[in-house]
């Protein structure tokens, strides 16, 4: 017998039906099924989704893919196949009379089939696409639904028109006419740097499978109020899917909160309005962006979380600074309007008034991506040309792809504000300035942190107090002068690295029973 629901399934006893059920799992029984870090996920749409949200509200992907659980392995059987045991009934004239009864299996049978992690001929998954991307062969995923070239799964925000894989020269003066004289044309970028950077930025979810690249950190900030950051994030945000997180100082609730954020499929993750002044300057949030694959234990289960780290992460307030190593991980966006009140700019003659209603509207985030992805085709029609000469430590690959992108396009700028970056580097400010004056002060000396300290300490001139380094002597996390132990922690963390034009040396005083440190500077 075959149901209109799918095919039959015969089962028995308690082996057998774990071997029956599991077999044609393998071969296909169920729709939607895949393969993902060798337990089985079953594809589905997330009802309840509103059509459109603000610029800085979650905006999720509208399928999600669930872990099988034997409850949700029940009730898609039931819904595909048409699973039954024989049984045996008297019939009328009191012979017996084989039928078949509809069973579900009970839950430790499913979880016995549920329990192994190998599935052979199951495509496996590698992730949820929101949008188009670029495979590595140069072809664009385009195709709603799995793509076995990839093993993406493409669930699209917008429903999009084909997009030739050879633009019309017509097409891509078109599409750099949208989006550099309309879409972004009023932004009040503080330099080409941060026009050039955001391009890149709003591209990476699209080159990120081609280039094969980590992406950096991306800090989108501003000298005021209502500049545009959140617009800017709701680019890529609209079109990939976003989570909003607020942001933390503390290192394991950001733990936490990353960790929390790769079971859900977004491709952007947006700290948003982060308080203004804040000092980014996370170790987790370092590992993070420089890591292929996060692993951490999941919250509320007892198994490891290990997934591919293939989200944008982006972080937006007024006047922000970082520190430490987020320093040489951060691509900076920074918009000054120069301005009392921003919110008050007359928009009547914009490229695109309103723009942070404009940009919710799913046809309007239709027009941007499909101009976006000309120019991305256009770009390797031609080659995929990369900037050779542009570096960027672990992110490399990325510079030079996004780079070659740019410049393709006639597009300047890219990733000329680094020095800026470093400018709002806290850590490297602070450093620099109490390497300088302690040059300044001791030139080449040799000097224990116990002798170190006890220069710091304010000096006696009448009724008034003289701070004899002018307030650059280097302080902990709580603003504090440090004693000499912790002084001594301090400047062993620190030993060869430059700061500038100084470098704090370290070594051992004549006897070789005590730490010394001096400061060397280079003239050259």
């Amino acid at each position: 017998m075959t149901d209109k629901r799918g095919r039959s399934v015969q089962v028995g006893t308690g082996p057998e039906t774990i071997r029956v059920i599991k077999a044609a799992l393998a071969d296909g029984l169920l729709p939607d099924t895949y393969v993902s870090g060798g337990a089985l996920v079953h594809m589905e749409t997330v009802s309840g989704g509103l059509p459109n949200v603000a610029a800085d509200e979650d905006s999720p992907l509208p399928v999600s893919a669930s872990t099988l659980a034997p409850a949700g392995l029940a009730a898609l059987l039931a819904e595909h196949a048409y699973v039954y045991r024989l049984k045996t009934r008297k019939a009328d004239g009191g012979q017996p009379e084989v039928y078949e009864d509809e069973v579900t299996p009970p839950r430790d049978i499913l979880a016995s089939v549920l329990a192994g992690k190998t599935w052979p001929n199951v495509a496996p998954l590698r992730g949820i696409i929101g949008a188009p991307v670029l495979r590595r062969d140069g072809t664009l995923l385009q195709q709603p639904g799995y793509d076995p070239a990839t093993g993406l799964y493409l669930a699209a925000k917008v429903a999009l028109p084909p997009v030739p894989d050879q633009p019309t020269a017509e097409q891509v003066r078109a599409a750099r006419t949208f989006l550099l004289g309309r879409f972004l044309r009023d932004f009040p970028w503080s330099g080409p740097a941060d026009r050039a950077n955001y391009i890149a930025l709003l591209a990476t979810p699209i080159l990120r499978h081609f280039t094969r690249s980590l992406t950096p950190f991306a800090l989108i900030d501003a000298t005021m109020p209502a500049s545009g950051k959140t617009i800017l994030t709701a680019g890529p945000g609209m079109l990939y899917g976003q989570r909003v997180l607020p942001w933390t100082y503390s290192e394991e609730e950001l733990r936490k909160s990353i960790t929390s954020v790769f079971t859900e499929q977004v491709g952007c993750v947006i700290f948003d309005n982060v308080a203004e002044g804040t000092v980014i300057d996370s170790a987790i949030l370092a590992q993070l962006v420089t890591t292929g694959v996060w692993s951490d234990r999941q919250l509320g289960a007892s198994r490891n979380l290990a997934t591919v780290n293939d989200r944008l992460w982006m972080a937006t307030g007024n006047n922000l600074q970082v520190g430490g190593d987020m320093a040489s991980r951060t691509v900076r966006v920074h918009l000054d309007p120069n301005m009392p009140r921003p919110e008050e700019r007359d928009q009547s003659g914009f490229g695109i008034p309103h723009l942070d209603q404009w940009i919710t509207v799913p046809a309007n985030q239709l027009t941007v991506l499909w101009h976006l992805l000309v120019l991305v085709l256009d770009w390797t029609r031609h080659g995929a040309p990369r900037a050779a000469g542009v570096s960027m430590r672990q992110f490399t690959p990325w510079a030079q792809s996004l780079g070659g992108f740019l410049a393709h396009h006639e597009i300047g700028g890219f990733l000329t504000n680094v020095a800026e970056v470093r400018g709002v580097d806290q850590d490297e400010t602070r450093w620099r300035a109490f390497l300088s004056c302690w040059h300044e002060r001791h030139t080449g000396r040799r000097m224990t942190a116990a002798e170190l300290r006890r220069d710091a300490e304010p000096l006696h001139l009448g009724s008034d107090m003289h701070d004899p380094w002018d307030g650059q002597f280097i302080t902990t996390d709580s603003g504090r002068l440090p004693n000499p132990l912790q002084l001594g922690k301090l400047l062993t963390g620190q030993a060869g690295r430059w700061r500038g034009d100084h470098v704090l040396r370290a070594g051992k005083n004549e006897r070789g029973d005590r730490a010394v440190f001096w400061v060397e500077r280079h003239d050259g």
